[in-house]
């Protein structure tokens, strides 16, 4: 299976394709071809995610993120968990986005 051409996909399309594409730039390298070990995942969060997680270098951060990923406890991040992630973490931002936005501004 091989993904639409980006050219007549939306936005949204587009950026389904990137997170999938982004998911295997780093799957398999070890292990299951499916999925993020550990190093798998700490690589991708400190690449593709650290403007948005900060210390993710931090091996008791990428732990903590990995065992609450891991919902099934096989010790990797499958696909359906890693999007879990980059939903809440979009979720995040926007309501951050949402509250930085409603404050009101400071007067001069």
């Amino acid at each position: 299976m091989s993904l639409p051409n980006s050219e007549n996909a939306s936005t949204l399309e587009n950026a389904m394709q990137l997170m999938i594409q982004t998911f295997h730039k780093y799957s398999g390298d070890e292990g299951d071809k499916f999925t993020l070990s550990r190093a798998e995942l700490k690589e991708l969060l400190i690449t593709e995610l650290g403007n948005y997680l900060g210390n993710a270098q931090d091996k008791t951060a990428v732990d903590k993120i990995m065992g609450d990923l891991d919902s099934n406890g096989d010790g990797e991040v499958d696909f359906t968990e890693f999007i879990i992630l980059v939903g809440a973490l979009t979720v995040a931002c926007n309501d951050f986005f949402l509250e930085y936005n409603d404050k009101p501004e400071k007067k001069k």
